[in-house]
């Protein structure tokens, strides 16, 4: 056989080996793992409980509320107890109010998303991914960790059954862990758009940062 038969031969299975070994890589690189369930639900509604636990394992506070989440770049997130506040994404500027000083502060979600990794389960492009690593805990969990040193959440720990999201922790600065659990999880019907829509009330201080 000559060298030219032999390598003509050979190119062939030599190319098939690499495109398999690379879909390989690509079906099992945690964040398009992780991307890919995020993506196969498009929004869900649900109640949630909050613990949030200090350095040396102390409980600070116990909280309750509500979350909704829809694609692209929809988030509600209402704390009701022991007090009130509320995120909203209307998917381009992020709101946050907080009823007891009358304050609402108002943000790019670009630029929100360093210190609102939450905001990645709406569908953030694959720019803003690129400021994150993932890692693959098991099956049903993922770990994503901010690549920005002066970022004030440090990491966002996803819990899954099966595609749904059941609980999340995040990992501040400071060493600090809030731990979501979320419950009464209703993704059909999808929460209905109105809910993203947040209206500036009347006599609060407000900041636009946008």
């Amino acid at each position: 056989m000559s060298k030219l038969t032999f390598v003509t031969k050979l190119l062939p299975a030599t190319l098939l080996a690499l495109s398999l070994g690379f879909a390989n890589a690509v079906e099992t690189d945690p964040k398009v793992v992780l991307k890919d369930k995020l993506n196969t639900v498009k929004g869900f509604s649900s109640s949630f409980t909050q613990d949030v636990i200090d350095t040396d394992g102390n409980v600070l506070q116990n909280s309750s509320g509500t979350l909704a989440v829809k694609r692209p770049n929809l988030i509600y997130w209402e704390t009701r107890a022991p007090d009130e506040t509320l995120v909203v994404s209307d998917g381009n500027t992020l709101w946050f109010y907080n009823p007891f000083v009358e304050q609402v502060s108002a943000f790019n979600i670009s630029n929100a998303v360093t210190n609102t990794p939450i905001l990645l389960l709406s569908g953030l492009n694959d720019e803003a991914w690129q400021d994150y690593g993932v890692a693959r805990i098991n099956e049903n969990e993922f770990r994503i960790t901010s690549l920005n040193e002066d970022a004030q959440v440090k990491s966002l720990h996803l819990v899954f059954s099966d595609n749904d999201l059941i609980k999340f922790t995040v990992s501040d600065a400071t060493g600090q862990l809030s731990h979501f659990n979320l419950t009464n999880l209703v993704s059909n019907p999808l929460p209905e758009d109105s809910m993203f829509i947040f209206t500036l009330p009347e006599g609060v201080d407000f900041d636009d940062q946008r």
